[in-house]
């Protein structure tokens, strides 16, 4: 066994904080299954509507808890099913493992049905970005095997 020396003297105080941060690490994971519904009900709410807001969705938060509630909102078709996909991708989240790409694909045509044409599939084409002016931004499509 090798004797690794740090780069700095470990004193009990190191030690105190060290300790400290693994009991409140220990106390903060027996917390996060407690958090109440509607406390995760509204931090859903509010994940969604920002990151979809990033992607130029109209809907307000008022908006997208409406639909949670299952009551009707008058939006833009494209905006409601943007939401009432990324609604489903988070229950369907827990199932999907981040290595697998048929969860990658999965949690794609989750997010992207009733959006885009080949929803869950990779891209066999060439993607260009026009909206940046002055620029062009070309990407080649995915690696191709030769088996």
């Amino acid at each position: 066994m090798s004797h690794y020396q740090p780069p700095f003297s470990i004193t009990p105080a190191i030690l105190n904080l060290v300790v400290e941060i693994g009991e409140l690490l220990g106390h903060w994971s027996a917390q996060t299954g407690r958090a109440s519904p509607l406390l995760r009900k509204e931090n859903r709410i509010r994940t969604i509507q920002a990151s979809l807001a990033i992607e130029h969705n109209s809907l307000s938060t008022d908006q997208v808890t409406a639909l949670v509630e299952g009551k009707r909102v008058l939006a833009p078709a494209k905006d409601i099913q943007e939401v009432r996909n990324a609604l489903l991708a988070y229950e369907k989240m827990p199932t999907w493992k981040s290595h697998r790409l048929t969860d990658l694909l999965t949690a794609h045509r989750t997010l992207m049905i009733g959006l885009v044409d080949n929803p869950g599939q990779l891209r066999d084409g060439d993607v260009g970005i026009f909206r940046i002016p002055d620029w062009f931004i070309w990407l080649p499509p995915p690696l191709r095997s030769s088996v």
